[in-house]
């Protein structure tokens, strides 16, 4: 544990090199100002203090020079401390914000598929407490190592004062790196334990209150309470047993310079009756052991933060190291307008999982609409997906205008490529910034329009402050059809050239959902269109319907023709427009 966390802590200097050396001179020089104090005391105590008591007057010019020295000192202490303290803190904050970006930016760039394998709270555990906790240990590390510059230059100044008592000292510090060891060594799995738990606690957290309605609607209110503070209890107990040790370990700390005062006392008296040292010398090495207590107990800090530091930096480089990137070319789509989307013999399957698309085999013509029908669970949403490269198929291609998509640049895909998912997202944030996305190209007009397409610039203008209304997290103002009109602004306002609607209208009724289709079929936007879809009247609308079961292509043609060859097919709409009509 103490060699992975000194690789944390290394890994840290080398990052900011010129902020731990700000921080680690300030301290060095505090500490080396420690003794000089140290030395400073004993030496008004010999040399006036003494005297003046003997001879019953003390000189005003020697208390002036006295009074100067340690001024000068307490000065010259106070910008060390602020030389160590702001070398550290500004280390310290630039780290985490480094990683908290370095950890966002590696969750942006992994594919959906392993987002899916890790829960939204252990995520957003790894980029708040994880990082937090794996930089702790910066704060207190440039006193330690002004400590350990400190106990150099004591050991050494008490052997050129006095011999016998610079041995109290080389055995003192040996014990206090001992107990530092000892401590490192029990505190390490309750420190880690800690840090799991706090990120399981998150998880839970952001599962029940994301959950919230579900669990309001079903009464399970206290259930949901116990199962929670199930882990909370878990977690105060894990935290009680690091600050019971912590407890312990602080007090003993304490305790040993304390001893070693008491015995350069008792010792002290000794040489300075064999005419040893001085009184001078006494009281210094005195006042020194009295003011060892607390730098040394900064090493410590350091060594007791290092399991949990070591626990949240392996968190962090778990995220930073994950494997699953999607490689872009370098290649541009030719040609402008609507585009050409073709699946060659594409198959797929999800990790873990059996295949779920075999063989699939379709087109989407350049400015046609492409209805993709099929039951719950034949493959969908997994085209869907495909079809914008949120994941790549395990064979076959997948294509737009004749370039695969991992040939394409990731601007060129994003600009030509757009997706409307099943269940909408709604940033919290105003119509206006969830529709633009802060898009430099995208002005009022332009949003206005996207709106009209969407069929939302009804209940867009009706709001109080038009374009510049909050629609609350999660669009929680706003009905389930306004949120998925809005999503579906979004993604036209960017122009794309093919559009793909995963069920994206599943929560208007169906006389909007056929304006709604009918605009994007217009010369307005200008793309073309994959559409998963239930409803007939929807179906009706495309040009082509792909027809899916169990992850294959069953058969393509226009609606019409499949309701007369395909009996699948036709049992399948004709159930939806039942259930519908029910």
């Amino acid at each position: 544990m103490l060699g992975r966390g000194l690789r944390v802590l290394g890994q840290a200097i080398r990052t900011e090199p010129r902020l731990f050396t700000i921080g680690a001179v300030g301290s060095s020089i505090f500490g080396l100002l420690i003794i000089a104090n140290s030395y400073v005391v004993g030496f008004v105590i010999g040399h006036v203090v003494v005297p003046a008591f003997a001879a019953g007057r003390v000189g005003a010019g020697e208390l002036a020079t006295i009074v100067a020295i340690l001024l000068g000192i307490a000065g010259l202490r106070v910008a060390t401390i602020f030389g160590r303290r702001l070398g550290a803190g500004y280390m310290q904050f630039r780290l985490q914000a480094r990683y908290r970006r370095a950890v966002t930016r590696r969750y942006l760039s992994l594919p959906p598929a392993w987002h899916q394998r890790h829960s939204t709270g252990s995520l957003l555990s790894n980029a708040t407490s994880d990082v937090e906790a794996a930089f702790v240990p910066i704060a207190p590390l440039p006193f330690a190592v002004g400590t350990i510059v400190m106990i150099f230059g004591a050991v050494i100044s008490l052997f050129v004062t006095d011999w016998v008592l610079a041995l109290i000292g080389v055995a003192l510090f040996p014990s206090l790196f001992a107990l530092n060891l000892a401590y490192s060594r029990r505190m390490s799995p309750r420190q880690i334990h800690a840090q799991r738990m706090r990120a399981k606690v998150s998880s839970v957290a952001h599962e029940s209150f994301d959950g919230a309605l579900v669990v309001k609607t079903m009464g399970r209110e206290a259930d949901e309470s116990r199962r929670f503070g199930v882990f909370v209890a878990e977690l105060r107990d894990a935290l009680i047993a690091v600050g019971r040790l912590r407890g312990l370990f602080d007090p003993l700390m304490d305790t040993l310079p304390s001893i070693g005062t008491l015995a350069v006392l008792l010792i002290g008296t000794w040489r300075l009756q064999q005419g040893a040292i001085s009184v001078s010398e006494l009281v210094s090495v005195a006042f020194l052991f009295t003011v060892l207590a607390f730098p040394v107990r900064a090493i410590g800090w350091v060594v007791g933060e290092l399991p949990r530091s070591v626990a949240g930096w392996e968190r962090v480089q778990a995220v930073l190291a994950a494997e699953g990137d999607l490689a872009y070319g370098q290649a541009g789509l030719p040609g402008a307008g609507p585009a050409e989307l073709a699946f060659e013999q594409v198959s797929y399957h999800y990790e873990g999982g059996p295949e779920v698309l075999h063989d699939v085999s379709f087109t989407v013509p350049a400015g046609k609409t492409v209805a993709l029908v099929g039951a719950t669970g034949s493959g969908k949403s997994t085209i869907a997906a495909l079809a914008v490269r949120l994941v790549d198929p395990d064979t076959g291609t997948v294509a737009v205008d004749g370039v695969k998509l991992p040939d394409l640049a990731a601007a060129d895909l994003a600009a030509a490529t757009a997706l409307v998912p099943q269940v909408p997202f709604v940033f919290d944030d105003t119509i206006r910034g969830n529709v633009a996305l802060d898009r430099p190209d995208i002005d009022d007009d332009r949003v206005w329009t996207a709106l009209r397409l969407a069929q939302a610039q009804t209940f867009a203008a009706g709001l109080p402050a038009k374009l510049d209304t909050a629609v609350g997290e999660r669009g929680t103002s706003l009905s389930g059809g306004q949120r998925q009109r809005l999503t579906l602004a979004r993604a036209l306002a960017g122009k794309p050239r093919l559009l793909v609607l995963d069920d994206a209208t599943s929560a208007v009724d169906p006389r909007v959902e056929a304006a709604v289709l009918g605009a994007l079929r217009g010369p307005d936007a200008g793309a073309s269109i994959l559409v998963v879809a239930y409803r007939r009247a929807t179906i009706a609308l495309a040009d082509e319907v792909v027809y899916l079961h169990r992850g294959r292509v069953v058969a393509t043609g226009t609606h019409t023709a499949l309701m007369a060859s395909q009996p699948g097919y036709r049992d399948l709409v004709t159930a939806y427009e039942k259930a519908e009509q029910q």
